[in-house]
């Protein structure tokens, strides 16, 4: 199966170790030196690493104490969101001097659909070497880019020459490209799916691609037919610019495990301003509260409930978490708690976007 032109020209930027790398920034001590952002040796889970930090195997969602065996020296900070977010605000708007077609991922990545762009470059990869290069000059942060046809092949392609690299996987090389890939490196197949194909015989694109849409989908349920196209260079998802966002939440983890509700009330009441803020600020209402509970063991539950009208207010949110937090009896004490929002009044349809064809 040939690949058809028009082909889209879309960039996945993706910030290298952002939150480490901002807090090296703000902090030459820091520089050089293992970084964790986020937990601590005690309790508490990773949300960033620097590079020095994962020469030692530390990754983000690694618990602080395990990160502290393998690295002994590690450094842990704090993390600080409202400087990450100011710094994430600077690198979308030199993505937006290059094309409206940004579609933000997190803080730290985006795809950007250059296919028609601002500076009439007709170079993708161009266009990304400029753009790493500015986000260097401008704040002297690291980036590195994929470059295809697709969003799914250049999210793939930005992780090949990380860290501070590019990749380009023009359309004549797709194909063979999807096929040499090892499985492990596709994104969206996790080490549990993974696994999974190893014991079918399935290690890398080619020996996907053996396996007919049916055989997929027994094997995989819905996902199957996803994988069947993948690994055939189709995937047809648009950049969708101003992205909507489907929930907003706030949560806590806690210095020492809690097994009262009372002592668990109080926590939410807290967590529970902290949503209300980022309600307001956000300028967000929603109708699904979701009450998330991390217990001891790290087994995780959630408890929803969807009302009638919009809300936004902790007096309006409030009597529902605590029913919803005495709906069933607790099954651990509890490390984390989190409250979130979803069926949100800001989610509607993204319009149809029309692409034209460009030399790749």
């Amino acid at each position: 199966m040939e690949l058809q032109p028009p082909f889209r020209k879309i960039i996945h930027v993706d910030m290298d170790a952002f939150y480490a790398s901002v807090e090296q920034l703000d902090n030459p001590d820091l520089r050089g030196k293992p970084l964790a952002v986020g937990g601590n040796e005690i309790r508490g889970v990773v949300s960033a690493a620097s590079y020095e930090a994962r020469k030692f195997g530390v990754r983000s969602a690694m618990s602080g104490v395990l990160a502290k065996q393998k690295c002994p020296h590690l450094i842990f900070v704090p993390p600080r969101f409202s400087r990450y977010k100011e710094i994430s605000a600077k690198i979308r708007a030199i993505f937006y001097e290059y094309t409206d077609l940004v579609e933000p991922l997190s803080l730290d990545e985006a795809y950007l659909d250059v296919t028609e762009n601002k500076k009439g470059n007709p170079s993708a990869s161009l266009i990304a070497q400029e753009i790493r290069n500015r986000i260097w000059e401008e704040l002297e942060l690291r980036a590195s880019a994929g470059i295809s046809i697709n969003k799914f092949i250049a999210k793939v392609a930005s992780d090949i020459n990380k860290p501070n690299g590019q990749k380009t996987v023009n359309p004549e090389e797709v194909i063979s490209f999807l096929e040499e890939l090892s499985i492990n490196k596709f994104y969206g197949i996790g080490k549990v799916t993974a696994a999974k194909m190893h014991n079918h015989g399935i290690f890398k694109g080619s020996d996907l691609k053996q396996k007919n849409k049916e055989e997929l989908t027994s094997l995989f349920g819905k996902s199957g037919g996803h994988y069947y196209h993948i690994v055939r260079g189709i995937h047809k998802s648009e950049v969708k610019a101003n992205r909507i966002r489907k929930s907003i939440a706030a949560e806590r983890t806690f210095n020492e495990n809690i097994s009262s509700e009372v002592f668990m009330l109080e926590r939410l009441e807290l967590i529970a301003d902290e949503l209300e803020r980022r309600m307001i600020n956000s300028k967000t209402k929603g109708k699904t509260i979701t009450l998330k509970i991390k217990y001891s063991d790290f087994t995780q539950q959630t408890r929803s409930k969807t009302v009638a009208e919009f809300l936004q207010t902790k007096a309006e949110f409030l009597p529902i978490v605590k029913e919803l937090l005495f709906q069933e009896k607790l099954k651990n004490s509890v490390r984390l708690l989190g409250l979130s929002f979803g069926n949100l009044n800001t989610e509607k349809k993204a319009p149809v976007l029309v692409q034209l064809k460009f030399d790749f």
